[in-house]
């Protein structure tokens, strides 16, 4: 009941912002003390979570996980990767409009301190949400932005600065929570205004952590080398959040439901949607489930329909490309015949936004180790568990719950035991070290081997991260041209040497607002401070 309750409260403030309310304005009108940051802050973690969902599908496109089939057009940018300031604008504007929402909450605690806890919440998130648009346009308003009207051409800050800014900012937060949480007179955060983590104030101040785990691991060996180095002993002893973190604001089947199955699957009606209808996997992602470069029976399954007979292709070919079968992602054998509820990536019109994955926790801590800082059990430990965590979730069902079948016996078993299936992975793929550690013979192959697997467990969930690790990285290898052996679209009009891109552009209509925007003359040019190149 709390979560519907949430839910109206959501629901009313999206109408009360989709009638240009601006919440900084004439604070004393009755309409104005409605919006208080306990009302404000569920909105604003509801759209994050709703934004993951089109960083996810704009990721997908360029690492493989997606791509147009057969039968539909307007995809030109998407094949050639041509950007413009007309394409992907959403990535900009929907996070901005988030963050005008969490600066709000942070500036309502500095008039009136009872909402201070809102606040450090507020901070983590807006460092979540700027990372989102540092990793996809590199520079940013920082120090001037987020003004509204009181500042319409902030200068921008560079990417970097901005980066080690974010990691203080994080600090802060959790400085604040462990300041005011038994404060005298300060608003208490409740489930209500929580869709995250129903006022856990443990639970934000360890998810905290994960979100600077992901600033200094994708920082390292960057121009803030330095200040990266130092910061990695300054974690708060909270320890990391060790479990996937889920936006649940009470997503329903008959009025608002989940966004990823919104977007991926089928309206409320069940109209089926543009992806579900006619979107299909490369071939090359492929490889990493059906023995091309890795055996992964079980969550190949999962994960793809009629699998190992899976429809593929590859980017730009517009020519050969088969027709979609039709919702290509609801996986094989994964619905339980005793309640009819699903596993896999589409559990349920309800289920919960995934914004940062357990999986992902696993493989930064990992990768971390690697490099000497090891923060949570060695860099072995953390890719092991980090694949367990990638069994775990695809074979839970959205209730948390899992499908059980009867054995020989007639007693009931999981279907899916992610040690179990785990210790199978490994044994199928011995020798190899993308699955196998122990094969791993350098650091090199090492880290290889955690940001493939980190490839493989953001599939189709969080494309934009695989997209960001595989800039920095160039992991998982792609060659040639071969649409097995890369996810490099056939019709690319890059002229690097991967043929890839390396950047959004920023939107038009900020170049014709602020001439402060950055002047960037195409997606091949000026990567973000973190890109090798």
């Amino acid at each position: 009941m709390k979560k519907y309750i949430l839910f109206l409260l959501t629901l009313g403030l999206a109408v009360l912002q989709s009638c240009d309310l601006d919440i900084n304005e004439n604070p004393n009108s009755p309409t104005a003390k409605l919006v208080t940051p306990e009302y404000v802050l569920p909105g604003a973690i509801t759209s994050t979570a709703s934004n993951i969902v089109s960083y996810n599908s704009y990721g997908a496109f360029l690492v493989g996980y997606q791509l147009p089939g057969h039968g539909i057009s307007g995809y030109g940018s998407t094949y050639t990767y041509n950007f413009t300031s007309t394409d992907n604008t959403a990535l900009w504007n929907n996070v901005f409009a988030n963050l005008r929402d969490y600066e709000y909450v942070i500036k309502e605690a500095e008039t009136d301190s009872k909402y201070l806890l809102f606040a450090s919440v507020a901070r983590i998130l807006k460092a979540f949400n700027y990372q989102l648009l540092i990793d996809a346009y590199g520079d940013v308003s920082w120090t001037e932005g987020l003004q509204g009207k009181a500042n319409l051409t902030p200068a921008f800050d560079d990417d970097a600065a901005v980066y080690e800014a974010l990691v203080k900012e994080i600090d802060l937060a959790i400085k604040g929570i462990n300041d005011n949480r038994e404060a005298i007179g300060i608003l208490l955060i409740q489930e209500y205004s929580d869709p995250l983590f129903g006022g856990n104030l443990d639970k934000w101040k360890q998810f905290a952590n994960n979100v600077k785990l992901r600033l200094l691991v994708r920082a390292e060996g960057s121009s803030i080398d330095s200040f990266v180095k130092t910061a990695f002993g300054t974690f708060s002893d909270d320890g990391f959040l060790l479990e996937n973190a889920l936006v649940d604001p009470g997503y329903n089947a008959s009025g608002s439901q989940n966004p990823f199955w919104n977007t991926f699957h089928s309206s409320i009606s069940g109209t089926i949607t543009t992806p579900a209808n006619y979107y299909i996997p490369s071939k090359y992602v492929l490889t990493f489930y059906n023995g091309g470069v890795l055996q992964d029976d079980i969550r190949g399954a999962l994960i793809y329909k009629g699998f190992p007979t899976v429809v593929t292709g590859q980017l730009g070919d517009e020519t050969n490309n088969p027709d979609s079968p039709d919702y290509s992602w609801t996986g094989t054998n994964v619905v339980d015949g005793r309640d009819n509820a699903r596993i896999g990536l589409f559990k349920s019109r309800t289920q919960s936004q995934p914004i940062f994955l357990l999986s992902e926790v696993h493989f930064l801590l990992a990768e971390a180790a690697l490099n000497n800082h090891v923060l949570k059990g060695d860099a072995k430990t953390n890719f092991e568990a980090g694949i367990k965590a990638s069994f775990e979730y695809l074979s839970t069902k959205a209730s948390g719950s899992y499908i059980e079948d009867e054995d020989e016996d007639g007693n009931l078993v999981r279907r899916h035991n992610p040690e179990r299936d785990f210790k199978a992975y490994v044994e199928e793929n011995a020798g190899k070290y993308l699955a196998d550690y122990d094969a791993a013979t350098t650091d090199e192959q090492r880290l290889e081997a955690i940001i493939t697997q980190k490839y493989i467990a953001l599939n189709y969930i969080h494309g934009h991260e695989a997209w960001n690790e595989f800039r920095r990285t160039a992991y998982p290898k792609i060659s040639g041209t071969s649409a097995t052996a890369t996810f490099v679209s056939i019709s690319s009009q890059s002229n690097r040497s991967d043929k890839l891109p390396v950047r959004q552009i920023y939107p038009q209509a900020e170049y014709n607002l602020n001439p402060n925007v950055p002047k960037i003359a195409n997606a091949f040019s000026n990567p973000v401070f973190w890109d090798a190149d």
